[in-house]
């Protein structure tokens, strides 16, 4: 029994010695020398904090970046100041273009849209960077992985377009009436066309088509903009803004060996609100005192409610390939329950897609204006 009690101890005190052997050459290699700082192991909520601290100081030194903007706000009082206005502002030279754009994105609207007795704003800078006229914020930390990513705001008539979080594209926009609005929800980008006409009206010439809900046939465009939603449910650009958007946006993956689009795999589209309807003139736009308001995003853009759109906006022949019909059906009552759609608004329904060819009234197919030297690759 001694025996064996003092052969178990030789063999404790053996695998002690090469513990400390073994450590001791460990630290050596590691590094770990008594001169050596601990390692620090941070918590998940410490290393989100780290993060949120250099994503606001990143935020901080691009908005020091931003010049600081004012917006007179005046009627036009005669005939008199709107041909000044109209000429101060007119398409030109490159220099003249950028006034242009500068004031016409602040008022979301087109100069040729301005009548005596309107309101208009003038910005006390004329910017070539159209991001200095944002209301939304220059750094989206919760994107800051994503790719790609369009945000819609109906309630201010713009959108904006971040990689990995950072503004690149801020544009002005008419979205839909009440009564055929461009609903909230998750969307997607699914396929463009260059040059498309609408299947309301033949003769209205859509160029720049990015279409981002298959069904409704919802798309960004270019079109006229008067500066109110006016829409039937499309997002009209001005013919820069389309342009650029037709070549940076990535349409849907196609499921292999089909021809079906994979839901909601295109450049993603969240269209945050709603334009307030009960507003009669101008928009919230107006109220703006400077660029230095900006608003809210979402949290988790990814994660954000797929657009509940009514079947009554789904034209007849599309409602067959509708993926869940009872969320469709239910939508409209759901979006009155939230206010959505107000209680004394009847929709109006979708017409279905025409996609033959027609003439004029004349029996004259019409011409596209102005498609030569607009609809080309950009160099």
């Amino acid at each position: 029994m001694n025996r064996f009690c003092t052969i178990r101890d030789m063999h404790i005190q053996q695998t002690i010695i090469c513990f400390f052997i073994i450590s001791a050459f460990i630290g050596v290699s590691c590094g770990n020398t008594p001169e050596s700082k601990p390692v620090i192991i941070l918590t998940t909520f410490q290393k989100d904090s780290i993060l949120k601290e250099k994503n606001l100081a990143k935020l901080a030194a691009i908005q020091a970046q931003i010049p600081k903007i004012t917006y007179q706000k005046m009627i036009i009082h005669n005939g008199k100041h709107l041909d000044s206005i109209r000429k101060a502002y007119k398409k030109g030279d490159s220099l003249n273009r950028i006034s242009y754009r500068a004031f016409t994105t602040v008022n979301r609207k087109d100069l040729h849209y301005f009548r005596v007795g309107d309101t208009i704003i003038i910005p006390s800078i004329i910017s070539a960077n159209l991001t200095d006229y944002a209301v939304f914020p220059a750094v989206y930390p919760a994107a800051d992985t994503i790719p790609k990513i369009i945000i819609v705001s109906n309630h201010w008539l713009s959108y904006a377009c971040y990689e990995y979080g950072k503004l690149v594209r801020f544009a002005a926009c008419n979205t839909g009436e009440e009564r055929k609005a461009t609903f909230p929800g998750r969307y997607a980008l699914n396929w463009r066309h260059i040059l498309r006409h609408s299947s309301i009206n033949y003769n209205w010439v859509l160029p720049y088509t990015w279409n981002f809900h298959l069904q409704a046939g919802s798309a960004f465009h270019q079109f006229d903009m008067p500066g109110r939603p006016v829409s039937h449910s499309c997002i009209r650009q001005f013919m820069d803004d389309a342009k650029w958007l037709f070549y940076w946006g990535q349409g849907a993956k196609i499921m292999p060996g089909t021809r079906r689009y994979i839901p909601l795999s295109g450049t993603p589209v969240v269209i945050m609100d709603m334009f307030d309807f009960r507003r009669k003139k101008g928009g919230p736009w107006w109220d703006l005192p400077d660029n230095s308001i900006k608003i809210t995003l979402p949290e988790h853009p990814l994660n954000f409610e797929e657009a509940l759109i009514p079947i009554s906006q789904i034209p007849v022949g599309s409602r067959g390939s509708l993926s869940n019909k009872e969320r469709y059906i239910t939508a409209e009552d759901t979006l009155r329950a939230r206010g959505t759609i107000r209680t004394d608004i009847k929709l109006r329904p979708s017409i279905q897609y025409n996609r033959r060819k027609k003439p004029n009234v004349n029996g004259i197919a019409p011409t596209i204006p102005q498609a030569t030297g607009l609809i080309q690759s950009p160099k």
